[in-house]
């Protein structure tokens, strides 16, 4: 099974592999793969006649096969493109191994045969899945854990050739959530708008990313973490004003996540701002404020905490509860939250 550098690595050097099944839960790295691929592998003059895409659902195996099998007019290659493959019919059944299998095992040599199965990934022990994983390029794109986000989005950041500051690191981790094409969106958005500034600062995300400077998850979490209730209701109030730019879910996520944090704080030994900072997966300057949390919510505190955060959830969803409205539901879950 290859990862998203290596494979983006071997086709910046010009290196293709007959076909290509992308799959996996995080839909970023694949959409990357399969960008770079449609605009590099063939030459733009060419694409009318050897370039080929199909959308899962519209589409059946046997004909991708016989696309596959063509020969390029005009061009050293041929390719096909199969987008949203997780919608393709047969994929996993016996007939639809059959086909790809037989192809795998003598592909076209001259196609690049490119499959974009996103949001989930085949079984493994399916026949399908081991050929896959024997004759092509297999690529599993997995969700990034949130404590995975800040050194992805610094490493993004200096490949655009900039530096981050830690608190713009931590607004738009905590208020854009592990989206990474939104991420990167936002991020793209905002270097259009400051292209004179070599360091992204604080100020930058909150004009640029549609981030209140008073109002967003980060000093909601600060006004947890120090308890402080008219601060914590003046952000609840601001997100029931305006729920479509302030949706309930990934805030709740994200307090749930700090919640979490607490709880590491609560049972680790070692309570050095170093090593707190590599077990919560955050900066250094942020310790001080989990290390309030943890003063302010005894253990058994949080413990309840998180279980009324899991029934928030569960509200916002419609499950197993009568339907409040968003505001309703944050404004009873920070109360709870804090007495």
């Amino acid at each position: 099974m290859a990862n998203f550098q290596e494979i983006l690595k071997n086709l910046q050097a010009g290196q293709y592999a007959p076909v290509y099944f992308l799959q996996g839960e995080e839909p970023y790295f694949i959409d990357q793969i399969v960008d770079y691929i449609e605009e590099h592998a063939i030459e733009e003059s060419m694409k009318g006649f050897n370039q080929i895409i199909v959308y899962g659902k519209d589409a059946d195996i046997p004909n991708i096969i016989n696309h596959a099998k063509g020969f390029p007019m005009m061009s050293e290659r041929k390719l096909v493109i199969v987008k949203e493959a997780q919608e393709l019919k047969g994929l996993d059944k016996e007939e639809g191994e059959k086909f790809f299998t037989a192809y795998l095992e003598n592909p076209q040599p001259s196609t690049i045969l490119v499959l974009a199965h996103k949001y989930k990934a085949l079984d493994k022990r399916k026949k399908i899945t081991k050929a896959f994983a024997k004759h092509a390029v297999l690529m599993d794109s997995a969700k990034m854990y949130d404590n995975q986000l800040p050194a992805w989005i610094e490493s993004y950041v200096k490949a655009k050739g900039k530096k981050i500051e830690q608190k713009a690191l931590f607004l738009i981790t905590e208020n854009i959530g592990n989206n990474l094409t939104r991420i990167a969106n936002e991020i793209d958005k905002m270097l259009i708008n400051i292209p004179n500034e070599d360091l992204i600062k604080p100020e930058h995300v909150y004009k640029n990313i549609g981030i209140s400077k008073e109002y967003n998850v980060f000093e909601l979490q600060k006004a947890l973490s120090y308890r402080n209730v008219m601060k914590a209701n003046e952000i609840v109030n601001y997100f029931k004003s305006d729920p479509k730019s302030n949706p309930i879910i990934p805030i709740i996520a994200n307090i749930y996540a700090f919640f979490n944090k607490i709880l590491l704080v609560h049972h680790s030994q070692n309570k050095s701002d170093k090593h707190l900072a590599s077990l919560l997966g955050v900066h250094p300057f942020f310790v001080k404020e989990y290390m309030m949390a943890a003063k302010n919510y005894p253990l058994s505190k949080v413990i309840n905490n998180i279980k009324y955060i899991k029934i928030a959830d569960m509200k916002s969803k419609g499950i197993d509860y009568p339907t409040q409205s968003e505001g309703e539901i944050m404004k009873e879950l920070v109360f709870t939250l804090m007495h």
